[in-house]
């Protein structure tokens, strides 16, 4: 049985779901989770976990993405990019976006950042995703939360054509950032009506897509019997919590029992959570957290034994 983490190269067209039941059918095994959904028309890097590894999903999706997007000032839609209805147009002239004025622009776009999410998504107001509100010509108050830009650049030249403009950025963002609604507030601080008209995920969880592997990669690898050498250890999947070396065998048969302990029995700070990590090993032994009632204490939320 396979045990690890995949980068897979999700086409576009796809839907995450629809990769997991296609690995379900190539690896025969029902034990397949993704990690944070991808839209059919965007493609890129989407990690799977697969075997026991689908215990550690949720700390993978809270490790930040990368993605490359195509910008197009001129024209908004109903779904904030390529696919949907276009509600407002706006023609912009060669000349009438300059690159100074798009740069000073992405820069106030860095750091925490308010969005409100777009009606075709799947955030959830009073029990019902945005999406069915939209399907069902409803409207609902959306919430604004807070996402964070780690970095946001231009990496082409501006693109003059049918009236539009168009601009490629990179963009390194926190966990619940949309795009699409980045592509739109960008166009409303240049005063037009946008959308992103592309999106390739170029990294999720620190998985990159260049060592992402296809569809078609991943049914030649199995049926060679040599797929487990691509998968990643469920380490990998929990580097971005605290760590503590573990080396004493009776501490290390404590926790693999699920027992707690006094924050004061190690000598690191504890910062809501921790992973374990054998010293001979190098394995992960467990992830504890502070105890909700008794800030003093730590508990078990996973224990890999």
């Amino acid at each position: 049985m396979y045990n690890g983490i995949l980068p897979v190269y999700k086409e576009r067209g796809l839907t995450s779901h629809d990769v997991v039941f296609k690995l379900r059918k190539i690896l025969k095994t029902k034990k397949i989770g993704h990690t944070g959904t991808l839209d059919p028309e965007v493609d890129g890097v989407l990690p799977i976990c697969i075997g026991p590894a689908t215990r550690i999903s949720d700390y993978i999706m809270d490790m930040g993405k990368s993605y490359v997007a195509t910008i197009t000032i001129g024209r908004s839609t109903t779904t904030e990019d390529q696919t949907g209805e276009t509600i407002a147009q706006s023609n912009v002239d060669v000349g009438g976006i300059t690159v100074d004025q798009v740069d000073d622009v992405l820069q106030h776009f860095q750091g925490h950042i308010s969005q409100t999410p777009p009606m075709y998504s799947s955030v959830k107001v009073n029990g019902k995703k945005l999406y069915e509100y939209a399907r069902n010509n409803e409207t609902v108050e959306r919430p604004t939360r807070t996402v964070m830009i780690y970095n946001i650049k231009r990496i082409s030249e501006l693109n003059f054509t049918d009236n539009e403009c168009n601009f490629d950025i990179t963009v390194t963002c926190g966990k619940g950032t949309y795009i699409r609604t980045l592509a739109t507030d960008i166009g409303k601080a240049l005063e037009f009506p946008a959308h992103m008209s592309k999106l390739t995920r170029i990294e999720s969880g620190g998985f990159k897509l260049e060592d992402s592997l296809s569809l078609e990669d991943i049914k030649v690898l199995h049926e060679h019997d040599s797929l487990q050498t691509k998968l990643f250890p469920i380490e990998y999947g929990l580097k971005g919590l605290s760590q503590i070396i573990i080396e004493d065998p009776q501490v290390k048969q404590r926790i693999l029992n699920g027992q707690k302990f006094y924050t004061r029995q190690f000598k690191q700070q504890f910062n809501e959570q921790v992973v374990f990590i054998d010293h001979s090993t190098k394995k992960a032994l467990a992830i504890y957290m502070i105890h909700p009632d008794k800030s003093a204490e730590i508990k078990p939320k996973k224990v890999f034994n």
